[in-house]
This record gives C-alpha cells, sequence and structure tokens, in this order.
C-alpha cells in the first residue's frame, strides 16, 4: 500500500456507490478518509471539511454516541464489529437504518492504530426483487403481525423452504438474519409511536411484540444508543424547535 500512488483509492471507489457509506477513523475517532456519500449526508459541501472531525460533529447525538461505542470496543478488543443494524443519515438527511461493519487497520509493527468502516443503508426492496410470491406473501405477514410471538421455522415454513434457506434468502434480499428483520420491524413500529403517541411505554412494548418494557428498552438501546423514554424526549424537542 506504501508504494501506491493513492493509498487512500478506497475513498474514491466508494464514492460511486451513493447507498454505502465508507470512512476511516484514527484511534482518536477522527475522520482520515470518509466517502462522498458521508459527506453529503452530513450535510457538507467538501471532503476536506470533514478530515480530523469526530461523529459528534458529524452526526445527531444519539447516532454518535452509538458510533463511538462500537469503536470503542473494536480499539479494546482488537476484534471487528459485524453486521450491527444502526440508525444512519440517508442522503436526505432523514433517519434511517443501515447494517454496519467495522474492521481494525494495523500498522507493519502489528499495532492497532484506525479502523475502517462501511454501513450500508437498509432500504426494503419492492415485491418484485422477493424472488417468489410464497416468500413476499410471508414477508407481509412479518411485517403487519410483528406483535406476535412469530418463530422462524414456522415463518420458513410458510415461505415453503428450509430454515437454512429461508435464512440465506433473507440475508441475500435484505443483508440481515430473518431474526433481525423482525427486531428491525418492531423496533421501526416502536420508534414511531414513542414519537407520535402519548401511551405508555409499557403499553408500546406489548403492542409491538416486545414482552415487556425491559425488553423494548434493551433492545432499543442496543440498536439506537437510547433508551425509549430518551428517544421519546428527544422527538418532542426537535418537534417543538
Amino acid at each position: 500500500m506504501e508504494s501506491l500512488n493513492d493509498p487512500l483509492f478506497a475513498e474514491t471507489m466508494f464514492d460511486c456507490v451513493p447507498d454505502v457509506v465508507f470512512s476511516v477513523k484514527d484511534r482518536t475517532g477522527r475522520y482520515i478518509c470518509i466517502s462522498k456519500a458521508c459527506v453529503e449526508r452530513c450535510g457538507l459541501s467538501d471532503r476536506a471539511k470533514a478530515i480530523g472531525r469526530t461523529a459528534h460533529d458529524l452526526f445527531p447525538k444519539h447516532m454518535a454516541d452509538r458510533y463511538v461505542e462500537q469503536d470503542e470496543q473494536l480499539f479494546r478488543t482488537g476484534k471487528p464489529v459485524v453486521d450491527n443494524l444502526d440508525l444512519t443519515l440517508y442522503p436526505d438527511r432523514s433517519p434511517g437504518w443501515c447494517i454496519t461493519t467495522k474492521y481494525p487497520l494495523r500498522n507493519t509493527e502489528g499495532e492497532l492504530v484506525a479502523l475502517a468502516c462501511i454501513s450500508k443503508d437498509l432500504v426494503d426492496p419492492g415485491r418484485n426483487s422477493l424472488v417468489d410470491e410464497r416468500f413476499a406473501q410471508t414477508i407481509d405477514y412479518i411485517q403487519e403481525n410483528f406483535a406476535e410471538p412469530l418463530r422462524i421455522p414456522d415463518l420458513a415454513r410458510m415461505a415453503g423452504l428450509s430454515s437454512g434457506q429461508f435464512e440465506r434468502r433473507m440475508k441475500g434480499i435484505f443483508h440481515i438474519s430473518a431474526v433481525h428483520f423482525l427486531i428491525k420491524a418492531r423496533i421501526h413500529q416502536a420508534s414511531l409511536a414513542l414519537a407520535n403517541e402519548s401511551r405508555p411505554i409499557a403499553d408500546i412494548a406489548l403492542s409491538c411484540g416486545f414482552c415487556d418494557q425491559s425488553a423494548l428498552s434493551r433492545q432499543f438501546k442496543q440498536l439506537t444508543g437510547l433508551t425509549p423514554r430518551e428517544y421519546r424526549l428527544m422527538m418532542r424537542c426537535d418537534t417543538d424547535r
């Protein structure tokens, strides 16, 4: 790599993929490489304005907190962070979901000096790309009945597939496992209810398929970096501005 004229060629390569965000951060969390898609989503006019800045400089706090937590875990353990379901900013700067993978980068002495991050937007494809009607009907069933105690083997049978085939198709189409897809549907509905309704959080948890408020809080915090209560307060503050 040191002999290349442009060692950061990946930055330019990922500029051609608008639904993927690529970046490299040093151990202080500062960007040293960032793709065009990320620059635009952060509302910056020039890539140079992002270099040397941190996630907290560019993203909403609740998103940045989550990213920093992942970075610290990677630098602490030296292990990759793979296929995390995270909130991000879409090209129109609206919040949305993505799948994030981060890998440690080491120097020639083997020291962990940076990390590379790739985040792919999680945009549900249309029914025409769901391969066949039975699979499409199963996806519809999940989205309509997310609050029910759904079991993956039952869903696989509904789609006319084995559990392994169903998982492979889910990952091939949505890039996440069937369990992650179900959790995403439940968290999405819970986030809508938290932002737009005044119902108790415990009621929202039950109506979205969680066994109790603690289960919702645990999953919500893990995926968004916020508790349901913190998310509700944040959305109310944004509405009042």
